[in-house]
């Protein structure tokens, strides 16, 4: 059980902020959580696999942008790539060069954003109102099943998240009555500064959210005056000062990057299907509810019904368009994303910060009985699991044996043993009118359940993991020995040979990069054919099909890995 000393009674909103009465070290009680919280958070990153294929494209980019010396051009297993910007594959470059290359280095970068995000949320909840409710967003963001998840998986989205929240975070404080003119002015060019790093994470959706979120807030309140503190000219060219230099230098090396970049990868992939992504317009639905899990019931409780009005008209007024500027966002994001073409789930996950700031704020004013309704979808929900987990046999197919679905089993048994010891003792906690010690003891306790489940993954990964293949080729392999992927291609393969891999017969988001280089890949398998017959020694990674039809035409192999879904040759 988390007890954490309350700070004001119960209810009562916490603004202006103005240190209590004896309080000798406000900073001790907000120092001690985060450090609990970042021991916690990063204790499993470097414990799993990595599994293809978000998390080995992104490593093998960042270990190839080390390898090469080239941090202009994208290279993914040496083939050109300009999928995405380049301020990640750095990042993780960096992370490489520092720590060594392991799954705790490739996956630091995504980790540490989505902790910084959790502390913007905190940080910012607290300096518009109060540091009691800045503990409580720090704790909702980072339980946040979607917001803990994603941090700990290596993709784009958590650093997106953070400079987005950034963003978002930087345009509420200069908005707020508390803040002097000058400050003011250098929260908004830290939200410029934020959006052009958005933009070298990901792309035009690092400008595209905040400013609809402006669009509609100057809708909604009939107000331009978001627009007008924008401070255009010193933000624009420092957003261009950021962004700038790199699209021009690749650009400039690579002819193709801007029409492929620019056109193929934003308004192709969001007008169409071809990157064969689609799904139903409720697609998010589920992930929303599932994504802000323990705090799901919080969404739609009572307390999101309009507040009373604060006793000064001026903060009423900041008051209402602060959550009306993170309804807007959450709601666009949302809204976005469900009728784009191509669908990810990870792709809403800049709504959950804004969520977070929502519930936490409105748990100001919320009654102890009404929070502890909010806990009952969350001990649902994971009974639910707890029900599931005793059915594991159903959930077996051929590409899914028992073996690897029963730890998985017995983690979220674990795991909903954790919540719901969390949520007894928040539930009495509540009963004791201590808020702020119930909503952390919930979210420490769903976070270890969470990294619980999300460690026995590792069983499962290791099916979509180029570990165990690498690890059975490492005493067959040396300098001059090809690698080849026929058919098939696991994107954590090269990270873990620590060297690229010919290509034969596949092309999937290779195609751009083969098309200008085609010498660095193989167009048909008999090409992979002639070119295996040449070599004194080689190794191959096939699906089972494509192994038992090149057995059928005599090539010889010997099988050093499989399993139900892969098989590893070398030339005998």
């Amino acid at each position: 059980m988390i007890v954490l000393p309350e700070t004001s009674a119960p209810g009562v909103a916490h603004w202006p902020r103005a240190r209590r009465a004896g309080q000798s070290m406000p900073w001790l009680l907000p120092a001690a959580c985060i450090g609990l919280l970042a021991l916690v958070w990063f204790s499993t990153i470097g414990m799993r696999a990595l599994v293809s294929p978000d998390e080995g494209r992104y490593a093998s980019l960042s270990l190839g942008m080390l390898h090469s010396g080239d941090w202009i051009t994208p290279r993914l297993n040496g083939i050109l790539y300009f999928e995405k910007p380049v301020l990640q594959y750095w990042l993780g470059a960096l992370a490489f060069k520092l720590f060594g290359v392991s799954e705790f280095a490739a996956r630091l970068w995504p980790a540490l954003a989505g902790f910084l995000t959790v502390l913007a949320v905190g940080f910012t909840a607290g300096r518009l109102w109060g540091r009691e409710t800045g503990l409580r967003a720090l704790a909702i963001c980072a339980s946040m099943t979607w917001v803990l998840g994603n941090s700990l998986y290596l993709t784009l989205d958590a650093g997106l998240t953070l400079w987005l929240t950034l963003a978002l975070c930087t345009m509420l404080l200069a908005r707020d009555p508390a803040t002097d003119a000058a400050a003011s002015r250098h929260w908004v060019l830290a939200a410029w500064v934020a959006m052009a790093l958005a933009v070298l994470t990901k792309g035009l959706v690092g400008l595209l959210i905040p400013g609809a979120t402006l669009v509609i807030l100057s809708l909604w309140e009939r107000d331009l005056s978001w627009w007008r503190g924008m401070r255009w000219l010193p933000g624009s060219l420092l957003f261009l000062a950021i962004t700038a230099p790199w699209f021009v230098a690749v650009s400039m090396r690579n002819p193709d990057f801007a029409r492929f970049f620019f056109i193929h990868e934003h308004f192709t992939r969001f007008l169409t299907h071809s990157h064969h992504r689609e799904g139903a317009w409720w697609y998010y639905v589920p992930l929303l509810l599932a994504g802000a899990l323990p705090w799901t019931g919080a969404l739609a409780l009572p307390v999101f019904r309009p507040a009373q009005p604060e006793a000064d008209d001026v903060r009423a007024v900041a008051l209402r368009s602060q959550r009306r500027a993170l309804l807007a966002w959450a709601g666009f994001v949302f809204l976005f994303f469900s009728v784009s073409g191509s669908k990810l789930p990870s792709y809403i996950l800049p709504m959950f910060p804004a969520l977070a700031l929502l519930v936490a704020e409105r748990l100001r004013t919320a009654r102890s009985q009404v929070v502890r309704g909010a806990l009952l979808v969350p001990i649902a929900m994971w009974l639910l699991a707890l029900l599931a987990s005793t059915q594991a046999s159903r959930f077996t197919s051929a590409n899914s044996p028992l073996d690897v679905i029963m730890p998985m089993a017995h983690a979220v048994r674990a795991g909903a043993g954790l919540f719901l010891l969390g949520a007894v003792a928040a539930w009495l906690l509540l009963r004791r009118e201590r808020t702020t010690s119930a909503i952390w003891s919930l979210a420490l306790c769903h976070i270890v359940a969470t990294l619980v489940v999300l460690q026995s993954h590792d069983s499962f990964g290791q099916l979509k993991s180029g570990e165990r293949p690498a690890h059975a080729l490492a005493s067959y392999l040396d300098a001059n020995t090809p690698v080849f992927a026929v058919r098939s291609y696991d994107q954590t393969l090269p990270f873990y040979l620590r060297r690229d891999i010919v290509l034969a017969d596949y092309e999937d988001e290779f195609e751009l990069g083969q098309g200008i280089e085609p010498g660095k890949s193989l167009q048909r398998i008999e090409d992979f054919v002639a070119r295996w017959a040449q070599a004194p020694k080689a190794a191959a990674y096939m699906s089972q099909a494509t192994w038992q039809e090149l057995a059928q035409r005599g090539v010889p192999m010997r099988v050093v890995y499989r399993d139900t879904r892969r098989v590893v040759v070398v030339k005998p």
